[in-house]
């Protein structure tokens, strides 16, 4: 279980989190909506050690991991909203950059890079790939060091609704070998897919039993 402790972040004058406090167990998507400029990506960027808090915790198993950035590393893969891969590359070869040659070849034929449907398009330069094929691919690089937390920013914006899917497919997948989710996103739509649901606004993030009561959730938000 990975548990946020008063997590708090401040940019000049303003304060964009406010003692966050949060419990992410194995097995779960946690999902957490907010409009655009609530503090999402910032809390995501903190857990992956982008960025500082000016206070707080993120304990595992009686380690901070906000300060043991080797654990860090080896526990948490983050998915940014912006691509990291390398344009110029296809994206075979940026999949060379982060696997194994012969891990490689098995998730090709039947793992996580089958999974997500990068298969499909392994010779194309990622200069010429779509933004749901992108999204995938950034994905699979992410996760090739078998990572049991996925921090995952806005997986599903501009997203036709296959790519969406494969998305969707590969979250269930990670849940059922162990691992846990912290999604962020501003779409409705991708809260379906949590198993438990949080509001961000003004830098305060609460609890919401989200049962389609889309109207109720857009009140709050605004």
């Amino acid at each position: 279980m990975l548990e946020l402790i008063n997590i708090s972040k401040r940019y000049k004058d303003k304060w964009v989190l406010k003692d966050i406090y949060m419990k992410l167990n194995e097995e779960r998507c946690v999902g957490i909506l907010g409009v655009n400029g609530s503090g999402k990506t910032t809390l995501l960027s903190i857990l992956a050690g982008v960025l500082k808090p000016n206070s707080g915790r993120a304990i595992y198993k009686d380690e901070d991991l906000l300060k043991n950035p080797v654990l860090r590393r080896k526990l948490i893969a983050y998915i940014p909203q912006k691509s990291p891969l390398i344009e110029e590359l296809n994206a075979l070869d940026n999949l060379k950059l982060w696997y194994d040659k012969d891990v490689l070849k098995k998730e090709i034929t039947s793992g996580v890079i089958s999974l997500l449907g990068v298969d499909e398009f392994l010779k194309k330069p990622v200069s010429a790939l779509s933004m749901g094929m992108k999204k995938r691919l950034s994905i699979a690089c992410a996760v090739a060091s078998k990572p049991k937390i996925l921090l995952m920013d806005e997986p599903s914006a501009y997203l036709d609704i296959i790519c969406k899917a494969d998305i969707h497919r590969y979250i269930s997948e990670h849940k059922r070998q162990g691992g846990s989710i912290i999604l962020v996103s501003h779409d409705v739509g991708d809260f379906g897919i949590c198993d438990e649901h949080y509001v961000l606004k003004a830098g305060i993030l609460s609890p919401f039993e989200y049962k389609d009561n889309v109207d109720e959730l857009i009140k709050i938000l605004v």
